[in-house]
């Protein structure tokens, strides 16, 4: 997970076929990093979070929860407390169709969140929703396994099957935006490099 996190998703969305989820998913923290893993994907009712509790529990380290909660903006169905909990769980990251609460504490405690904003407005918890099924955010289907990539420009996802070609293609357009970057420091211009009339 980290080769695909240190390439970041601009390069990879040159490079593979990626899905990107809708851009106004961003990142809680405006300094946020790229992360990396797989996705646990969990359906929640609108104004309920039983089944980020319960998704929380099954989790693996290195997953990153992908939650379809209907673009909803009236509720914050994650807080501080789920985001320590996750952290404490080595949980990578949260992707919500939604918004959270807490923000100042989930941005300080370091937690990566990408969601559509915040809301203070807390939930009920007793819908068990769906953890594991294949979730839709925008147009955008994301299946638990499937790997997401997300920093501050994007979230994207790849079938895991492609994640090698991804990492290979990557690394080589690293290397020549590398030698582009050194040609420019020597003093050639953009239109020198790439030949521009």
């Amino acid at each position: 997970m980290s080769a695909l996190a240190g390439l970041g998703t601009a390069t990879l969305g040159e490079v593979a076929a990626v899905r990107i989820v809708p851009g106004n998913l961003r990142a809680l923290d405006p300094a946020q990093g790229c992360v990396a893993g797989a996705a646990l994907t969990v359906r929640c009712t609108r104004g309920d979070n039983l089944a980020l509790h319960l998704a929380l529990a099954q989790a693996r380290p290195g997953d990153i929860l992908v939650v379809g909660y209907g673009g909803d903006l009236t509720t914050g169905p994650f807080g501080e407390i789920m985001a320590t909990a996750a952290r404490i769980a080595g949980i990578t990251g949260l992707v919500i169709d939604g918004c959270v609460r807490d923000s100042a504490q989930i941005v300080e405690s370091r937690f990566p969140v990408f969601c559509r904003g915040t809301a203070i407005p807390g939930t009920t918890k007793s819908c068990r929703g769906e953890i594991g099924t294949a979730c839709t955010i925008g147009e955008v289907e994301i299946r638990t396994g499937d790997l997401v990539v997300a920093d501050r420009d994007a979230i994207v996802i790849l079938d895991p099957g492609t994640v090698g070609d991804a990492i290979a293609k990557g690394e080589r357009r690293a290397v020549r935006e590398a030698e582009v970057m050194d040609r420019l420091r020597r003093g050639e211009t953009t239109c020198q490099i790439f030949g521009f009339a």
